[in-house]
């Protein structure tokens, strides 16, 4: 096989090795159990600042155990698509719940985030379409305009400078009257973790004649006073048309959910090829949604301890001096800029215990090299305290800071 041309690519894997041999390859480490807010690599334990799990429900008893119950009622799988004989009870229940929660008519569950992005989106853009997207959108947002591309080959694809509302409405501007168009914005931006200018946004897509689509992966249990997200935090489920968000983040499992007009809904349950060509989000995963949803909705507590969480890294961070650019969120990127020096300082922290994630292009821009720090609601002020001094220690003798 090694001689077969196809397989001879462009030799990126000589860096992967000689990162691994030098003990530095920071990616796909096996984590061997979870306590709380720590995590066993190789047998050692590290207090993880590098979760998703924003809410810390995916180690919650009470949604285990709603895991647990489902597989004994239904079994481990659904073998089958939504379309065909995979949709359970349960995934209609957690559609109706999940609507009302984010304030839409209806919503639609799929088996991944990724494949929520790639299916609704490619679902909504047609032959004469266009979409703008903000440039620091996730990955999957690029990859459903990209499937709606191959498509039709005739989507107009307009990308704005991040957050720039100004290059936003230039670009709304050329998009010739009468053609439909759709403005995708992360609700919070992933690497950044800053808060998009949703009712600025929102008033141009309403100026425009253009509908709006929110990915609200890592904004639902991170904002709003009920952790309902970008739309609660700014005081109106009306601010998108379209809300998708994962299950992986603050709902502990696995799948996503798009939530709108039961018209719109429904027309995408009905062409979405991920939905339709996928095996459906399993029983275990729809149970343990469905448990964190009920627990995210009587204890607020939660999203209020983690957005204090929040206030106090931002602070923290800033006034040792690191770059945090404009993060407002548990997300908090600790912006380097070198890929040499972020991988240094990703090191550090490893052996000295804590856990968090170095991303070099292109999942941020060229020279944007950035160790991204993300916190659960489940975090002692002991541990944040720890982190921060650590930070703190290893960024002076690396002259980061």
């Amino acid at each position: 096989m090694k001689g077969k041309r196809i397989f001879q690519k462009d030799g990126r894997l000589a860096e992967v090795r000689r990162a691994k041999a030098e003990g530095w390859y920071p990616y796909f480490r096996p984590i061997q159990g979870y306590r709380g807010s720590r995590v066993v690599i190789q047998g050692r334990e590290l207090l993880m600042a590098g979760s998703n799990n924003y809410l810390g429900l995916s180690l919650d008893p009470r949604v285990r155990e709603a895991a647990v119950r489902a597989v004994e009622t239904y079994g481990t799988s659904c073998s089958g698509s939504r379309f065909m004989n995979g949709t359970l009870d349960l995934h209609e229940k957690l559609e109706s719940r999940i609507a009302a929660f984010i304030g839409k008519e209806a919503a639609l569950c799929f088996t991944t985030g990724y494949q929520t992005n790639l299916g609704g989106i490619s679902a909504l853009l047609g032959r004469g379409e266009h979409v703008v997207t903000d440039k620091y959108n996730h990955a999957s947002i690029m990859d459903g305009i990209f499937l709606a591309q191959g498509m039709t080959r005739q989507v107009g694809v307009h990308r704005f400078s991040h957050g720039n509302l100004s290059d936003l409405e230039k670009k709304l501007e050329t998009i010739p009257a009468g053609e439909p168009s759709l403005i995708v914005t992360d609700g919070v931006f992933s690497m950044e973790g800053d808060i998009a200018d949703l009712p600025a946004i929102k008033a141009l897509a309403d100026h425009y004649g253009a509908g709006l689509y929110l990915d609200e992966a890592h904004a639902i249990g991170v904002l709003g006073p009920g952790g309902r997200g970008t739309t609660e935090h700014y005081g109106s489920a009306d601010l998108a048309d379209i809300v998708m968000c994962t299950f992986s983040k603050s709902f502990g499992s696995i799948g996503g959910f798009l939530a709108g007009d039961g018209e719109v809904i429904e027309y995408i349950k009905h062409v979405a090829r991920p939905l339709i060509f996928s095996a459906s989000m399993p029983p275990a995963n729809l149970a343990a949604v469905l448990a964190t949803l009920e627990i995210i909705e009587k204890e607020p507590e939660r999203v209020h301890r983690l957005q204090a969480i929040a206030r106090r890294m931002i602070e923290g961070f800033t006034a040792i001096g690191y770059d945090i650019g404009v993060a407002a969120t548990p997300i908090v990127p600790l912006i380097i800029g070198d890929d040499e020096k972020t991988f240094l300082l990703w090191k550090a922290l490893f052996d000295r215990g804590v856990y968090v994630n170095p991303v070099v292009s292109p999942a941020v821009p060229p020279n944007r090299a950035l160790l991204r720090t993300s916190y659960m609601a489940i975090h002692t002020d002991e541990e944040l305290d720890l982190i921060l001094n650590i930070a703190e220690d290893e960024g002076r003798k690396l002259g980061i800071i």
